[in-house]
């Protein structure tokens, strides 16, 4: 635009004003993000853009309105950030005429970004039980499956020197798989495997690690209990074995209350045995081996009350006897509950629940209750009366929220 004739300071004013509000008027300017995704979690790269539309050849510089900021300016028409929650709120922009700091567009709509924590993600096998040598099903559940999601599938290898694990990448999931589901063939003996998921260019870890152990029974290496039952009472002395085809070992537990964590944080280990003083809480047990091997998993509880229960399966046909303890080494003479499921199941002066040939129907949560006390619930698994079968136990959850966490294979995690 050519403007000539001589003009008043305050005209000339007015005459600038008029074609800047031509300019706001003719153009249209709207904030986009990239990726595009429903759902935006912390510590994820984003790309935010300020698009003008019909400002022709126009060379702009980008004015920003942020939660973090009045006025962020940029040369380019976009910024690139790593969010966190604080990053939630609204965004504005608008372009400024590089030759003209007079002449700008207006203020675009208010974009809101909502930054959500780290999503959870939960792994599990199918079947529950199968036979040696058969297939099994990991599947990976992920917190708001929004689209992008990639799926990456590890089996875990102990390191028993630092306390790490290994995690080397199954075969065909070098890229990610798009399907949350991964099928191991021909399982024979107790291992780990991890699942892990991401998104985004770098692939962006967003995912908690789950570890599960698949064991067969009898298994190739095992964990005995002294005393051998699951319950025990608080502060009794217990001793962990244990046993297999390798020469070191490691026990490891992992609370309902806390994280995973070896035995010498809370027991001593000498040998293959780890010897606890005194236990103060419920917790799932299990060894590791040098080699790759893992145990059955057990899960041990303290109590004042207890369940007399089978630690290990039971086979279909077998007679099994339940029954109920205090602390106190008090007698129980009558009136002693017991429950399958929070179903009672007998009420009667007996003070033990006998059943004389158990079937898959049995199988479930046990617990009694004498005098208003209650014992903590157990489970009895029954399996069929043929080859030996499989069984798979969840006996880990990793909240690794480290963006550090990468793909790599052999990549070493606490």
């Amino acid at each position: 635009v050519e403007i000539s004739g001589h003009f008043t300071p305050i005209k000339l004013i007015q005459i600038i004003q008029y074609f800047s509000l031509c300019l706001s008027v003719s153009t249209s300017v709207s904030v986009t993000l990239q990726p595009d995704w429903s759902q935006i979690f912390s510590g994820e790269k984003i790309t935010v853009r300020c698009e003008i539309q019909g400002g022709g050849d126009t060379e702009w510089d980008y004015e920003w309105k942020t939660p973090q900021s009045t006025s962020h300016q940029t040369h380019v028409n976009y910024w690139t950030l790593s969010v966190s929650e604080s990053s939630s709120g609204n965004y504005m922009c608008r372009g400024r005429n590089r030759r003209d700091s007079y002449s700008s567009t207006q203020w675009s709509k208010t974009f809101t970004l909502t930054v959500s924590d780290k999503p959870q993600s939960v792994l599990t096998v199918s079947p529950s039980w199968l036979s040696p040598g058969a297939s099994v099903t990991l599947k990976c559940e992920v917190e708001h499956p929004s689209a992008g999601w990639r799926f990456y599938w590890y089996k875990t290898v102990p390191k028993l020197s630092d306390r790490l694990y290994r995690y080397e990448l199954l075969p065909g999931s070098d890229s990610g798989t798009e399907e949350d589901s991964y099928m191991v063939h021909g399982q024979t003996h107790t291992a780990g495997y991890v699942c892990r998921a991401g998104r985004g260019e770098p692939v962006h870890n967003m995912c908690v690690y789950n570890m599960f152990c698949v064991s067969d029974f009898p298994p190739s290496a095992s964990l005995t209990v002294s005393p051998d039952r699951v319950q025990h009472f608080t502060s009794d002395s217990v001793s962990l074995s244990c046993e297999g085809n390798s020469t070191e070992w490691r026990v490891r537990r992992f609370p309902e209350d806390s994280y995973l964590s070896p035995c010498s944080d809370w027991g001593t280990m000498t040998g293959s045995t780890c010897n606890i003083s005194g236990l103060n809480s419920s917790a799932v047990y299990w060894c590791e081996s040098g080699s790759g091997q893992f145990t059955n998993s057990v899960n041990i509880t303290g109590h004042n009350m207890i369940l007399m229960s089978p630690v290990h399966p039971v086979t279909e046909g077998q007679s099994v006897s339940l029954g109920c303890r205090l602390k106190t080494g008090q007698k129980l003479s009558n009136n002693v509950f017991f429950y399958q499921n929070d179903k009672l199941l007998q009420n009667d002066t007996r003070v033990e629940l006998i059943i004389s040939a158990v079937s898959k129907s049995h199988e479930g949560f046990y617990k009694c209750q004498h005098s208003g006390k209650e014992s903590p619930q157990s489970w009895m698994t029954v399996k069929s009366d043929s080859p030996p079968t499989t069984n798979h136990r969840v006996n880990q959850t990793e909240n690794q929220h480290n963006d550090q966490s990468s793909p790599l294979h052999g990549q070493y995690f606490n």
